[in-house]
């Protein structure tokens, strides 16, 4: 079976075929750097981490780019708030969400984009629309005509917002020729960051700085666009109607996949609902396996419902898996078979919890050999860590006990060497003797 991947475009699973053999561009959007990052975000990034690291196992050359809103009217209002300046606001939270996506295993990016760093590409990119004449001026600044693009909508299969959308950064102007028309450019307003450029003193709407970033580094078209459901309309479908109208090339992305919503209580987490969780407050009691399991456990274009239970859940079949795992030897073979079920799993639109029912089949199976190898390359994509030894932190009089009993058996006194593994084994722990000293193990 070759990979399908489901795109939101087509609304079907389709054989993925990049625009040029091998190479894979990869786009998702990262976050807007005005406070902390929450568990919904980390679903995304987590998810779209093991299917990174994926392609990468078939052998694809992927440049995964990843933007940073660094410049936006949430950190704007949060700086006046707080009193902070905007720029060392944003780096500080720039920094924390670097932070957080170590924590998580989220290694898999190439290159982080900061909005800021592509203001001449910005500027280019209006200039051109308001060439082509998709672009008009009004008083607060450079707006996209939706009159001019037919095709708008064809992605969300709409025009109008729903209530789920990401809505935020809606530009209201009654100069505007249409209700849904868009700001390119913010003409500078007294208290607020501003760039001079020749097209007048201001900074970026938050849609255009995307397709400056992915033009710059991708070219007008590439393979993959990425993000959460709430990001279709109107951001995504302002990146299509604004790159496509620029290039006069379609498709602007060839396959846009779109991760399901982090749910409590049935409604979407996030910042504006006051309903969230960050990163940080998870990861104080769950580390970044039981996290990354909990996401792996369901598929990425559908929601998860968190909750005390889910979380203890991933827990206790994370530590079971792992507890299984880190006493696996490696015979030195590789299971075919279990690596093609594994396999076949993630090519049917990269269906982890299938993945991780073969996981579970292979681990369990006593019989298979070879299973050391692939369980290796499957932790390896779904970043588990469930082959690394668990390190136990030793109460100090166990630690005693056991350099005793290593004095004992360097002087052959076997008796006692017994009675101190004995007396190890009544506090829970047992004993193992290697040729680099001893081992000790909770039970």
């Amino acid at each position: 079976m070759s990979l399908k991947i489901y795109s939101t475009l087509s609304r079907k699973k389709e054989s993925f075929k990049p625009l040029k053999k091998g190479k894979v561009n990869v786009f998702v959007c990262g976050p807007t750097v005005y406070d902390f990052s929450h568990l919904g975000h980390a679903k995304t990034y987590v998810q779209f981490d093991i299917i990174v690291k994926y392609l990468r196992h078939l052998g694809y050359d992927v440049f995964y780019l990843q933007n940073i809103t660094d410049i936006d009217d949430k950190i704007i209002k949060k700086s006046h708030e707080t009193g902070e300046d905007w720029k060392e606001l944003s780096k500080k939270y720039k920094e924390f969400y670097f932070e957080d996506m170590n924590s998580l295993g989220v290694d898999s990016v190439t290159k982080y984009a900061s909005a800021t760093d592509y203001i001449k590409e910005i500027i280019s990119q209006v200039k051109r629309l308001l060439e082509k004449g998709f672009a008009y001026k009004i008083s607060d600044g450079y707006y996209f005509d939706l009159s001019k693009d037919e095709d708008y909508g064809k992605l969300a299969k709409r025009t109008t917002l729903n209530a789920e959308d990401s809505v935020s950064r809606i530009d209201e102007n009654d100069e505007k020729k249409n209700p849904g028309d868009f700001c390119l450019w913010k003409f500078k307003k007294e208290g607020e960051p501003s760039w001079k450029t020749d097209i007048g003193e201001g900074r970026p709407g938050w849609h255009i700085e995307d397709t400056a970033i992915t033009e710059k580094e991708f070219g007008s078209q590439y393979d993959i666009h990425g993000g959460g459901l709430d990001l279709i309309f109107p951001h995504h479908e302002a990146e299509i109607a604004q790159m496509e109208s620029i290039s006069g090339k379609e498709p602007l992305v060839r396959y846009w996949m779109h991760t399901g919503f982090l749910n409590i209580n049935k409604e979407k987490m996030s910042k504006s609902k006051g309903n969230f969780s960050t990163i940080r407050e998870a990861l104080k009691s769950y580390d970044l396996g039981i996290l990354r399991y909990l996401f792996a456990s369901t598929h990425y274009r559908k929601p998860l419902d968190f909750s005390p239970e889910s979380l203890e859940n991933a827990k206790n079949s994370y530590e079971r898996l792992k507890n299984i795992c880190e006493n696996l030897d490696d015979d030195g073979k590789l299971n075919e078979e279990s690596l093609g079920d594994f396999e076949e799993a993630m090519d049917d639109d990269f269906n982890t919890p299938k993945a991780l029912q073969v996981l579970w089949k292979l681990v369990r199976d006593d019989k298979a050999k070879g299973k050391y190898q692939v369980i290796k390359k499957i932790d390896e994509i779904f970043g588990f860590k469930i082959l690394e030894k668990t390190k136990i932190e030793l109460p100090q009089e166990l630690k005693e006990l056991a350099d005793e009993r290593e004095i004992c058996r360097k002087n052959k006194d076997w008796k006692k060497a017994d009675e101190l593994r004995n007396k190890i084994k009544s506090l829970g722990y047992e004993i193992l003797d290697g040729k680099d000293g001893w081992e000790i193990k909770k039970f």
